[in-house]
Formats: C-alpha cells, sequence, structure tokens
C-alpha cells in the first residue's frame, strides 16, 4: 500500500497523477490528509477528498510515501510532526519515500540526503542538503526517488510502480498512456 499524502497547498497533478497511474498499475494507493480534515484544497483552490485522516492510517502496512511539492503544501508537510516522524521511521528501515517538486526539501532538511543522488524544483537546490545533485527529470536512489515538478509527474509515478513491482509492469503502463510512439 502506497499513503499519498495531502497537505493544504498541495500540488494537484503532482498528487493526482500519481494516485491515478499507481492505482493502473495494481497498486493500492490511498491520499491521507495531514490538515486534520477529509477535504484539502490545493494550491489553485481544487478540492480533494482524502482516504484518510493521518491519524486513521496504518502506517505499518505502508510500503511507501509520497510527498507532492506545491506551496505551500510542501512546507505543511514538513511541518507536520506526525509526518516527519513516519518518514524518519521509513527511512531508517529503509522502506520507500517519495518526493516531488518542492518536497524533496523535507528529506533535505531531516538529513535523508547524505551521499545520496537527489532532485528537486529548480532553485530549489540548497533544501537539498548532502546530496549529490542530479539535473534529472527522476532520480532513484536505493529506498528514495524525487522528481523535479509537475511535468515529470507521470514519469516520477512510474518510477514508483517500477519499484514496488517492477520495470516491466512499468513499461507496459508507459505503453498504455502513449507516453512514446506506438
Amino acid at each position: 500500500m502506497v499513503y499519498v499524502h495531502l497537505a493544504e497547498g498541495f500540488e494537484e497533478i503532482e498528487a493526482l497523477a500519481c494516485v491515478d497511474i499507481l492505482r493502473r498499475g495494481g497498486i493500492q494507493t490511498l491520499l491521507v490528509s495531514v490538515s486534520g480534515a477529509q477535504l484539502v484544497r490545493s494550491v489553485r483552490g481544487v478540492g480533494v477528498e482524502a482516504d484518510l485522516l493521518f491519524e486513521e492510517a496504518d502506517y505499518e502496512a505502508c510500503e511507501m510515501l509520497v510527498l507532492p511539492g506545491g506551496m505551500p503544501g510542501a512546507k505543511n508537510l514538513q511541518e507536520h510532526q506526525g509526518l516527519t516522524r513516519q518518514i524518519h521511521r521509513f527511512a531508517e528501515a529503509g522502506k520507500g519515500i517519495a518526493a516531488i517538486c518542492a518536497a524533496p526539501m523535507i528529506l533535505g532538511h531531516a538529513g535523508l540526503l547524505s551521499g545520496r543522488r537527489a532532485t528537486i524544483y529548480p532553485g530549489m537546490e540548497a533544501h537539498l542538503q548532502g546530496a549529490s545533485i542530479s539535473a534529472d527529470r527522476v532520480v532513484a536512489d536505493g529506498n528514495l526517488i524525487t522528481s523535479k515538478g509537475p511535468g515529470s509527474a507521470m514519469e516520477f509515478a512510474l518510477a514508483i510502480v517500477a519499484a514496488l513491482k517492477g520495470s516491466e509492469t512499468a513499461e507496459i503502463l508507459k505503453k498504455d498512456l502513449v507516453m512514446y510512439e506506438q
């Protein structure tokens, strides 16, 4: 199971494209609100109903945490103490953590990128403390996946599918989604 976390001001494309593609790949994926309410508003005011509140989520059953970007969404995720504790628990256990756009800053500020390759929204590289900064659109390094922004959201989601279900499943989805000429 994968939990995609929503905080007020999240980036719609990054959260919802990820949920869509993971579910297409047969991965149970749930939206988890850290805002204390089921309805969470995106950076452009789109209301999305989360499947669970943070307090209801079973993190023992979760394989990967997904952190969408957007501002102030990424900042709001970072300020949630319960989520911060889960991020550290997942990192210590070697469980998957995926962050896109501004959200990789959460991993940098938490000290989880030392000696790791990572990417982030252009201009925010200083937040990747300890990382070997990559210009790639999506970077998978061990249990961590990072991505640049809304334009790389589908590639980001496919990297998560590849990590959890294998590259063959990701390639089938890529073809089904017409992400390259057939």
